[in-house]
């Protein structure tokens, strides 16, 4: 039996892994939980699952989870660490939005527990400090990911010396048919339509800018340290082939399967064995087709932003994930324009004077004065000069 800690509980990918959880009693206890404010979801879990600790980012509501429940509460960033290292926990789920998810995850596989990552942000602003922590440390790191669980299950048992090119498919987003007029006037509403995915609002934005394939660029690296002249993407509409792995001898593995984010949370869970599933089961006759094209770099430039930055390394990736993360925050509240996101991206990356090797505290510090300086600038309608 794995015992699971949960970062982000309450959140999409964590309200699916307790489903999972819920089906295999057997093989999973829930000893740790957090959430960020949604306290009232949180109890119910407690009372269904009987952890040893939860965390609350929100501190306010600390009051009340005490008080209807027998669990151990903490508060803020040092309850997510608390909950991250838990003695009775090997397996941290991190499902967290943003880069709060940093630091949990470094802390966590210091303290020697198993990761199952969704939470982008942790390879993309700090990957080289977390890999190494990961090698140095004994410990399992599995892409929580479609697509990265897709690649992970095309190169198990193969030679990555071997791998000759690594492709990332993307549906291409609500707005991968417009043109940059119709881009000009998308609205949030327009933005929060994917046609393949049910995700959380800041994911689905990624989605529609194309960042989120640029941050699982940065993770492919990270994750198999491949050249990223060696990582491609393609726009796959139809999200049934979740990504592929070309081999020297032109061989081409690649991984099917309907969109469904509980495949990828369950096989992270139970590898290196496979659990019975109760998604729907892929019927290729009923496919109609299946479509592939390039991206639209010139039209989605975070895709670019990101090679660039993965490839400059250092704190750069920090700087785009974090101006990125406040960008699409100013978005959903209305208060920026959709390709203002974009432009935010480019004035931070562009006015960064980077460190080449950083430590976490500098990236963290990093993140923080990009995240205040991209508010200052929205605020103050600064984000054309």
């Amino acid at each position: 039996m794995k015992h699971i800690s949960i970062l982000g509980s309450t959140g999409s990918i964590g309200t699916q892994t307790l489903e999972i959880v819920r089906q295999f009693p057997n093989e999973f206890k829930v000893v740790g939980l957090s959430t960020n404010k949604n306290s009232d979801l949180l109890l119910k879990q407690i009372k269904e699952f009987r952890p040893k600790a939860v965390a609350v980012m929100d501190g306010s509501k600390v009051g009340e989870l005490k008080n209807f429940s027998s669990c151990q509460v903490y508060s803020g960033m040092e309850g997510l660490k608390k909950i991250a290292a838990l003695d009775e926990a090997d397996t941290v789920i991190n499902s967290l939005v943003g880069s709060v998810g940093i630091e949990p995850t470094y802390h966590a596989i210091k303290n020697k527990k198993n990761i199952a990552l969704a939470n982008k942000e942790t390879l993309v602003a700090a990957g080289s400090i977390i890999m190494d922590e990961v090698k140095k440390n004994g410990v399992k790191l599995m892409p929580i990911d479609s697509e990265h669980s897709a690649i992970f299950q095309c190169l198990n048992g193969e030679n990555i010396n071997e791998v000759e090119k690594i492709t990332l498919t993307c549906s291409g987003g609500p707005f991968k048919n417009y043109t940059k007029e119709q881009l000009e006037k998308a609205t949030l509403q327009d933005a929060l339509k994917h046609p393949t995915w049910s995700m959380g609002s800041k994911i689905t934005i990624d989605s529609a800018t194309l960042m989120n394939k640029g941050f699982e660029v940065i993770e492919a690296h990270w994750l198999y340290g491949i050249d990223y002249e060696k990582i491609k993407v393609v726009i796959h509409p139809q999200s049934i082939v979740h990504s592929l792995v070309e081999f020297h001898d032109n061989s081409v593995i690649a991984q099917l399967g309907l969109p469904d984010m509980k495949i990828p949370i369950q096989y992270a869970l139970s590898y290196p064995k496979r659990f019975p599933g109760d998604s729907k089961s892929l019927n290729l006759a009923e496919i109609k087709n299946l479509e592939f094209r390039e991206p639209d770099f010139e039209m989605f430039p975070c895709l670019n932003y990101a090679y660039e930055a993965g490839k400059i390394n250092g704190t750069m990736p920090a700087v785009m994930n974090a101006a990125n993360e406040t960008a699409v925050y100013a978005f959903l509240e209305n208060k920026i324009k959709f390709l203002d996101i974009t432009k935010l991206i480019k004035k931070m990356m562009d006015g960064h004077k980077l460190i080449k090797n950083p430590d976490l505290n500098e990236i963290l510090e990093v993140d923080k004065k990009t995240k205040e300086e991209t508010k200052r600038i929205v605020e103050e309608e600064l984000i054309l000069n």
